[in-house]
C-alpha cells in the first residue's frame, strides 16, 4: 500500500523469489553449513592416517582440497549473488514484509551479517592457505581449526536466519507481546533448525561422496577409504534428518498441514502429492541404501550410484522449501500480515471505507462507471498481484477459467460471489479486504482481462500516480490540522 507495487506479469512476483531462494538455500545447506565440517572432517583424517615420516597424506589432501574448491568457488559466485539476489527481489516484491521483519529482527540480522563477512573472511583464509598450511604439523591442525571455526559461522548464519522464517510461519505470543524475544524464540524456531541441519550435513556427505567419484581414480585405495567416511557420515546423520522431520511436522500448526497437499505445487498438483511424499521417504531410503553400499562394498560405488541419490536429496530440499513457503498461507507473517502484504488488523478498515482510499499509489481513488476497469486494475494490483499475475504464472483468468469452464465468458455475478467467501474454501487465500464498489470493479476488470488477454505492467514499466488524498503535502495540511484542534481542544479544557 505504501511501496509502488513491482510486478512480473509473465512470470509470477513471489515465483521471482522461490527461484532465487531455493538455489541459494540449496547451496547454503549442501555446500556450506553440511560440506565445510565433512570437508573438515576429512582433512583431520588425512592428518591421523598419515605416515609418521609425513604430515598428511599428500594424495589424500589433494583429492580433499579439490573438493573444497568446488566448495569454495560456487559459494563465493552463485551462493553470494542469490544471497544478494534474495534481498534484492524481496524488497521489489515484498517491501511491507521485509520491513516489518526488520524492524523486529534489526539487530538480529546485523548480528548475522556480522558473522557472515567473517565467514566469508575464513572460507577464504581456509582454502587460499590450504598449500602452505602442509609446511607443519602445526600450522595444518591451525588449518584444521579454522575448518571448524568456518563450519561453526556457516552453521550459526543459517541458525540466525532460521529464527526469522520461523517467526513468519508462527510469531508465537510476539502478536500479544511484540519484542524482540518473543519474536526470535517462535515455537517452529528449533524443531525447524533441528531439522535443517543434520538435513544438512546429510547433503554435504552425499554431495561429497559424488565429489570423490570425480575426482579419484576407479579401483583406487584413497577412493575407497574417501567413499567408506563418505557412508560413515551419511549413515550418522539421517536418522538425526528423518527424526528432525518427524518433530518439525508434529509442532507444525494444524492450518498449516491442512495447505501440504496444495504447497507441493498447486491446486492442478494435489493429486501428485501422495507420490511426492514417496519421492521424500524415497530420499532418505536411498541415502541409507547408498551409505550401507559404501561402508560394505566401497568399490561398488560410482558417479552412476551416487547422482539419484545426489539428486534426490536436493530435490527434497527444494520442494521443502516450496512447502514451508506456501503452508504459512494465508499469511506472509503468520496471524499478522497477509500474503497480499496488507495487515489483518487494517481489514476493518479497508471493509468499511476501501483501500484505494488509503493507498498511496493508485490512479483512480473514487470509483465511477467511467473508470472501474481502471479502479479494478489498481485493486488487482493492491491485493492480488503478489500472488496471481493477469494471463502468465497463476494467473487470475485461468483460476476463474478453471473454476467456471474455459472457452466460455466468465460471469461477472458468480465472481463477485465468489470472492467475499474464497478464503473460507480455499483457507491459503487471504480475505478480499475491498468494499462493494472494489469488488465490482475488480470482478469488472477480471472480466476485461479474458476478453482482452492484456498485460498489467507493474510500476517498473507502467510508472506510478501517487494517490492526491495521500500526497505529502495533503498529509501536511491534515497533521497540521489535527495538532490545530488538539491544541484548542487543549486550551479550552485548560
Amino acid at each position: 500500500m505504501d511501496f509502488p507495487m513491482f510486478h512480473l506479469d509473465w512470470l509470477n512476483d513471489r515465483f521471482l523469489i522461490a527461484v532465487i531462494a531455493i538455489i541459494h538455500v540449496m547451496i547454503n545447506h549442501g555446500l556450506a553449513v553440511g560440506f565445510i565440517p565433512y570437508i573438515t572432517w576429512l582433512e583431520y583424517k588425512g592428518v591421523e592416517n598419515a605416515p609418521d615420516d609425513q604430515i598428511t597424506d599428500s594424495n589424500w589432501d589433494t583429492l580433499i582440497r579439490n573438493k573444497m574448491r568446488v566448495a569454495f568457488i560456487i559459494t563465493t559466485t552463485i551462493g553470494a549473488m542469490t544471497g544478494v539476489g534474495i534481498w534484492f527481489s524481496v524488497t521489489l516484491v515484498s517491501p511491507s514484509s521485509i520491513g516489518s521483519l526488520i524492524r523486529v529482527f534489526y539487530w538480529a540480522w546485523f548480528t548475522e551479517w556480522l558473522v557472515f563477512v567473517t565467514e566469508v573472511l575464513l572460507i577464504m583464509i581456509y582454502y587460499l592457505t590450504w598449500k602452505n598450511s602442509n609446511k607443519s604439523l602445526n600450522a595444518k591442525l591451525k588449518h584444521i581449526r579454522f575448518g571448524v571455526f568456518l563450519s561453526v559461522a556457516s552453521w550459526l548464519t543459517m541458525a540466525i536466519i532460521v529464527s526469522i522464517l520461523g517467526f513468519m510461519m508462527d510469531p508465537g505470543n510476539w502478536n500479544t507481546e511484540k519484542s524482540f524475544l518473543n519474536g526470535f524464540t517462535n515455537p517452529i524456531y528449533l524443531p525447524q533448525l533441528a531439522f535443517r541441519t543434520p538435513v544438512a550435513l546429510l547433503m554435504g556427505g552425499v554431495f561429497g561422496m559424488l565429489l570423490t567419484t570425480i575426482f579419484s581414480k576407479k579401483g583406487s585405495e584413497i577412493r575407497r577409504k574417501a567413499v567408506k567416511y563418505a557412508g560413515q557420515w551419511i549413515l550418522l546423520w539421517t536418522p538425526f534428518a528423518i527424526a528432525g522431520a518427524v518433530y518439525f511436522w508434529n509442532v507444525m500448526p494444524e492450518a498449516m498441514r491442512a495447505n501440504m497437499s496444495t504447497a507441493v505445487g498447486s491446486m492442478d498438483f494435489e493429486e501428485y502429492y501422495d507420490l511426492l511424499k514417496y519421492f521424500i521417504i524415497g530420499a532418505a531410503s536411498l541415502c541409507i541404501i547408498l551409505a550401507v553400499l559404501a561402508i560394505a562394498k566401497p568399490r561398488k560405488i560410482n558417479f552412476a550410484t551416487v547422482i539419484l541419490p545426489c539428486l534426490f536429496v536436493f530435490g527434497f530440499l527444494g520442494i521443502f522449501e516450496r512447502v514451508r513457503e506456501f503452508v504459512r498461507k494465508p499469511y506472509v507473517i503468520g496471524n499478522y500480515m497477509y500474503s497480499n502484504l496488507l495487515r489483518e488488523e487494517d481489514y476493518p478498515l479497508y471493509k468499511k471505507e476501501g483501500i484505494l482510499k488509503h493507498a498511496t499509489y493508485t490512479s483512480v481513488t473514487e470509483i465511477t462507471p467511467d473508470n472501474k476497469v481502471m479502479a479494478g486494475r489498481d485493486v488487482f494490483m493492491l491485493t492480488c498481484s503478489r500472488c496471481h499475475t493477469t494471463n502468465g504464472i497463476n494467473s487470475i483468468v485461468d483460476v476463474f477459467e478453471n473454476m467456471y469452464g474455459k472457452d466460455k465468458p466468465l460471469n461477472e455475478q458468480a465472481m463477485a460471489s465468489y470472492i467475499p467467501n474464497m478464503h473460507q474454501g480455499r483457507a491459503f487465500m487471504p480475505p478480499f479486504p475491498g468494499n462493494k464498489k472494489e469488488l465490482e470493479a475488480l470482478v469488472a476488470y477480471i472480466k476485461q482481462l479474458q476478453e482482452s488477454g492484456e498485460s498489467l505492467q507493474g510500476a517498473q514499466s507502467a510508472g506510478v500516480a501517487i494517490n492526491p488524498l495521500n500526497a505529502v503535502d495533503e498529509v501536511a495540511k491534515r497533521l497540521d490540522a489535527e495538532a490545530v484542534a488538539k491544541n484548542e481542544e487543549k486550551e479550552s479544557t485548560n
